[in-house]
């Protein structure tokens, strides 16, 4: 890491992204975990972009992130469509048409359920319960650790397979006719599995004083997923600094961007706070 570098990580600056993006170097980054701003959305927070306008208002961010991003590195973007006139308005959709046009690869699409969303009716719709984390990539070829996400294979598996019938130790045709099937012996002497692209997860967090801040567990999947220890985590759209203190935590190091001045002394805080705390980790 270079000498320019070094004085940037473990800091959250106070400013637009915009501006502050193009004073990092090229390909320092190891990862980007953000959830801008969504369409119209907290207006009184963000002043809030125009569902029509957001594509436009973000591509000249997704540039930057692409820069400083390294070639291994992976962006994680977590958004949500609004709805508009009584439709879902189509702006996630042609945001990812145009990072694609950008030159990012679209690898994967991670759901983020919200086990205990907030109640409510509306007369044509039930309430969200999800969100999109999107992974974009600048090759085919990135630093992925699936190991340190693995869970546990769960209880069902005592007891499933305590008896094996016949057509458990065979490839088993799917009874619902898709043509496909599974061999339930092959789960035997595992006590861990992969996990799905479905994160479960609350969206309670430390937090009470954003608009929209997600819980730390989230951007800490994602940093154990593809991240090593010491390796850069860049947050454009801190907020109250969830990222950053995951990645504080799990001993990356971290810069973070706040535009709005009562996050980023909420961020700051937080920051302050675990870097007092007498948990050890290794700082560069």
């Amino acid at each position: 890491m270079n000498t320019e570098l070094i004085k940037t990580v473990n800091t959250l600056y106070h400013g637009d992204c915009r501006k502050i993006l193009p004073t990092l170097p090229n390909a320092c980054i190891d990862l980007i975990v953000t959830s801008p701003p969504y369409a119209d959305s907290r207006k009184n927070s963000y002043g809030g972009v125009h569902p029509d306008n957001y594509v436009a208002w973000f591509l000249p961010v997704a540039s930057e992130l692409k820069r400083v991003l390294k070639d291994d590195g992976t962006f994680i973007l977590n958004i949500k469509e609004k709805v508009v006139d009584g439709e879902r308005h189509t702006y996630v959709l042609n945001l990812i048409l145009e990072l694609k046009r950008q030159g990012w690869l679209w690898t994967e699409e991670y759901i983020w359920h919200k086990k205990n969303c907030a109640p409510g009716k509306w007369p044509n719709r039930f309430r969200d319960a999800w969100e999109r984390c999107l992974q974009f990539n600048k090759q085919k070829k990135f630093k992925m650790f699936q190991e340190a996400v693995m869970i546990p294979t769960g209880d069902w598996a005592k007891t499933r397979l305590k008896k094996l019938g016949n057509n458990d130790k065979i490839r088993f045709n799917s009874q619902v006719g898709s043509g496909f099937g599974k061999n339930i012996a092959n789960w035997i002497g595992r006590e861990m599995a992969y996990p799905t692209n479905v994160l479960h997860l609350a969206t309670e967090c430390g937090n009470k004083n954003h608009s929209a801040a997600f819980p730390k567990e989230l951007p800490a999947w994602f940093i154990k997923l593809f991240t090593e220890e010491d390796d850069l985590v860049l947050d454009p759209f801190a907020g109250s600094g969830t990222t950053c203190a995951a990645a504080y935590e799990l001993g990356r190091n971290f810069i973070g961007i706040e535009l709005k001045d009562e996050y980023y002394q909420i961020a700051s805080s937080l920051i302050d706070d675990l870097k007092k705390s007498p948990t050890q980790r290794k700082l560069i």
